[in-house]
């Protein structure tokens, strides 16, 4: 007989797996009615909790594995956290291996979840698919992509519509009458950022007269964003970009410092459009226009992916959840 799961409780229930999660596991986070009407739903179904569940098998590590790109972006950071808040619901910990921008560390982070047995895998990947995700599933530990898609269908994913969140970005300057625009980017081998500026490239070539310039850098911090800044503003007014899109807020928040500590006016000389909507875009110097990604949302769900995989239970009837691209606009582009 198939083993109840969680998601069997919550569609009886007719609410979310992370409301019954916090209704078994965090009872104040509910209401006391709804908790009591899924803890009955539950006992009728035999429902038992993962985590009791784990604890009658034995040599199970009660671990999930995460990588992500470099979780000094905060936006990965909140991935992690989503992650850990329905790990947590399910009494699982995580074990987090950030890669650094460097395909080689994360390869080591996936060898050491199979070295100590984690239950299952959340992977953000660098690059193109890592040989660890292979040895992962060969011993039969689920692995669910975050942040990307797996193109051969086999692994459940939770990723963001790129190609529209970089078309958006450019549209929105487009609409503010700028045609000189410039990418600027990490390494192009990361595929979402290539998505990013496949969705510029995309939207410019709908308007006469309007170019993109693709400008690439090995790193993405606000430091790196300071020296790109004041490089493209030693340029002449005539070969300056007059819109920006960049490939996070880091890197766009240090762009307009550059920029700024440097004579070129934000907006009125060039438009920024940043990427991922981090806490500091609305506070920064000139409050940032920005493509929001809703992160912890998608830790959150990826993770119950992957939980609800571990436990048994059939995959959904389609394994890829894509978010869809919200441009904030700010001052950046003269807008808010």
């Amino acid at each position: 007989m198939k083993r109840v799961g969680i998601r069997d409780v919550a569609a009886r229930a007719g609410v979310s797996i992370s409301t019954v999660s916090n209704a078994l596991n965090r009872p104040e986070q509910v209401s006391a009615a709804l908790g009591a009407r899924i803890r009955t739903i539950a006992d009728d179904l035999g429902y038992v909790p993962l985590h009791a569940a784990r604890q009658l098998r034995a040599g199970r590590s009660g671990l999930l594995g995460m990588t992500v790109i470099n979780i000094a972006n905060p936006f990965f950071a909140e991935l992690v956290a989503g992650a850990e808040d329905a790990a947590a619901a399910a009494g699982l910990s995580i074990l987090v291996g950030n890669a650094s921008d460097d395909a080689a560390r994360e390869s080591h982070h996936l060898e050491l979840f199979d070295r100590v047995q984690v239950e299952g895998a959340l992977v953000s990947p660098f690059g193109d698919p890592s040989p660890g995700i292979a040895r992962l599933r060969a011993r039969g530990v689920p692995v669910v992509m975050v942040d990307a898609v797996d193109d051969a269908g086999i692994l459940p994913s939770v990723s963001f519509n790129d190609v529209a969140g970089g078309r958006l970005a450019a549209e929105h300057l487009l609409a503010c009458g700028r045609r000189r625009l410039a990418f600027v980017g990490a390494r192009e081998e990361v595929r979402q950022v290539r998505e990013r500026l496949a969705g510029t490239r995309a939207a410019v070539a709908q308007v006469a007269g309007a170019t993109v310039e693709p400008i690439w850098t090995r790193r993405t911090t606000s430091e790196t964003g300071i020296a790109f800044g004041a490089e493209i503003a030693a340029r002449d007014a005539a070969s300056r970009p007059d819109g920006i899109v960049t490939s996070n807020d880091h890197l766009a928040i240090g762009l307009v410092h550059g920029l700024l500590s440097h004579g070129v006016r934000v907006p009125e000389d060039i438009a920024v459009v940043g990427y991922d909507d981090i806490e500091f875009a609305a506070i920064a110097t000139v409050p940032l226009t920005s493509i929001r990604q809703p992160a912890r949302e998608m830790g959150r769900r990826a993770a119950e992916l992957l939980i609800a995989a571990i436990a048994g239970e059939a995959p959904p009837p389609d394994p890829a959840v894509v978010y869809a691209p919200e441009l904030i606009a700010r001052a950046s582009t003269g807008s808010g």
